[in-house]
């Protein structure tokens, strides 16, 4: 069993309500989708081939016990869900960031799913698998990007028509796109309309900057 890997990497996470923890990256070839503002474009390719064991024994070099799944879109390659159960078995918290247009319900429920729901900026918005909001376990996670007004319109009416399906308000993401949206514009839309969500930056862009990779 083997998945094609862009990178694996130690950092720190930086979108979530994991952000500022110490994780290693685990970042899987291959997307599906072509939004509009992504920073990893070098992963929609790039990579090479490795086992399943040992990718956890690289990760296992870390001696951290927080790892990330990240991409591309993970779920694109079959053998993410075992790589997902390595990682467990070897007593480490996994969490995994998808991009919301595949079904999460074949990875164990006890990682933790950080789902992307793609707003209209994006211009992947009809990619999203909206039944992911039934598949969600109370300890997961939903981010949308805001790109724009409308992406923030779009984020609240899903929230307004699936509230009983989402995760806790704290697990709840809006996230500016880095550069474009100001996080005080969006800070204050969230405040105006008395949002039940967090406004979430990325941290590890503001450390270490925009163009960094592997951090």
């Amino acid at each position: 069993m083997s998945l094609q890997v862009n990178e694996i990497f130690y950092s720190i996470q930086g979108e979530s309500t994991y952000a500022g923890r110490p994780c290693v990256f685990v970042r899987l070839t291959g997307c599906n989708l072509r939004c509009t503002y992504c920073d990893t474009r070098y992963a929609y390719e790039d990579g090479k081939e490795l086992e399943i064991e040992d990718i956890a024994d690289r990760v296992s070099s870390y001696a951290c016990g927080l790892v990330e799944i990240t991409g591309g879109e993970p779920l694109l390659q079959k053998d993410t869900p075992m790589l997902v159960d390595r990682l467990l078995e070897h007593g480490r918290q996994v969490l995994l960031e998808t991009n919301g247009s595949r079904d999460i319900s074949i990875v164990d429920r006890r990682c933790v799913k950080i789902v992307d729901i793609k707003c209209p900026s994006s211009g992947q918005a009809d990619c999203n698998d909206m039944d992911n909001l039934g598949r969600l376990a109370s300890h997961d996670e939903l981010k949308f990007v805001i790109g724009r007004r409308d992406d923030y319109e779009f984020a609240k009416g899903v929230l307004d028509s699936a509230r009983d399906q989402l995760p806790e308000a704290g697990r709840v993401h809006f996230s500016p796109v880095f550069g474009l949206v100001p996080p005080r514009m969006l800070a204050e839309w969230i405040l105006k309309d008395h949002l039940n969500a967090r406004i979430s930056l990325q941290l590890h862009k503001i450390i270490w900057g925009p163009d960094q990779r592997g951090v």
